[in-house]
This record gives C-alpha cells, structure tokens and sequence, in this order.
C-alpha cells in the first residue's frame, strides 16, 4: 500500500510496504520503468509536525533499460534508501527541493508519484550488457560483439598533424 489517510498518519506511524508495479499509472512514456512486478518499498511514514510528514525507508526493483554501446536490453538492480519530507504546500519548506509538497487540506498522501522521481534519479545512467561489450561500428552500425564490418576505423582530422610528427622527437 503507498497511499495512507492523512489523519490516521496524525494520529500514528504506519508501516510502509508496498509495490509500485511496472504498469501502473504514475510511470510516464520515457521512464525507465521497472520490470514486473516493479519496485518493492518498506519503510516508516510519520508525522512530523501539522501538515509535515517523514517518509524513511528502502526501495529496490530492477530496471529496464539498453547498453550504452550496442543498445541491446538489459537489466540493471536498484536499490535504494529513501528519505523524503512532505508538506503541505502552503508551509515554508515547500519551497525547498528536498520537500514533496501535497496540496492544502489534502485527505490522502500517495507516495507513488514521489516515489517515482526517485527511481529514476538512482537508476543507473550508463549501463552496458557486459564489461567488454564492444559497441556498435560509428559507420555502419554493425553489432560488433556479433561479428565483424569490414570499415576502415575512423579518424580525425584534427589528429593529422600529431601523426605527421616524427616518433623519435
């Protein structure tokens, strides 16, 4: 469960554990989304003060997305501690960026579009398929981890004067 009663939260602490699933709504079209089931989240969500709650807990899921050299997809592990402020909009913190604000008077605290944000900020940026991936060829976009092009390698022209340098120098 990631959605909680604002007043029952007043009154007392609730335990966080829930999943927010690879097909639910909150994920837009270019995140980089979890595969199923999605990311598991556990943790404590507390009242910090009048209109102010504390969210400390640990999520992780796997995500899928491409190998930055060949663009074959892969999986990466995420695994996270997450810690977020939320407050009422109107409170000052709001203004801050390590505060989620929620609207004023609002009866019910979803985590999931939070929780989102932070999944795609610790999702792993540059993922390869495996350590000597080789990439595809810049010319004629070969997968070069499954055979060979017969391209000459390219070069810079802006290198042509130091290979015109004597080696001995």
């Amino acid at each position: 469960m990631l959605c909680f009663d604002i007043r029952s939260l007043e009154a007392r602490a609730a335990s966080v554990d829930g999943l927010l699933a690879a097909d639910d709504p909150v994920w837009e079209a270019d995140d980089a989304r979890p595969v199923p089931p999605g990311v598991h989240v556990v943790g404590r969500l507390s009242s910090a003060s009048s209109g102010r709650f504390y969210l400390s807990g640990h999520f992780e899921g796997v995500a899928a997305t491409t190998c930055r050299r060949c663009l074959v997809e892969v999986q990466a592990p995420v695994s996270e501690d997450v810690h977020l402020l939320f407050a009422e909009s109107d409170v000052d913190e709001a203004d801050e960026d390590d505060v989620v604000p929620m609207p004023p008077g609002a009866r019910e605290l979803d985590l999931r579009p939070a929780l989102r944000e932070e999944w795609l900020v610790s999702v792993p940026a540059f993922v390869l398929c495996r350590e000597e991936c080789q990439g595809l060829c810049p010319q004629c976009g070969t997968d070069r981890n499954t055979g060979r092009c017969d391209c000459a390698p390219v070069t810079d022209a802006r290198w042509a004067a130091l290979r015109e340098q004597p080696r001995d120098a």
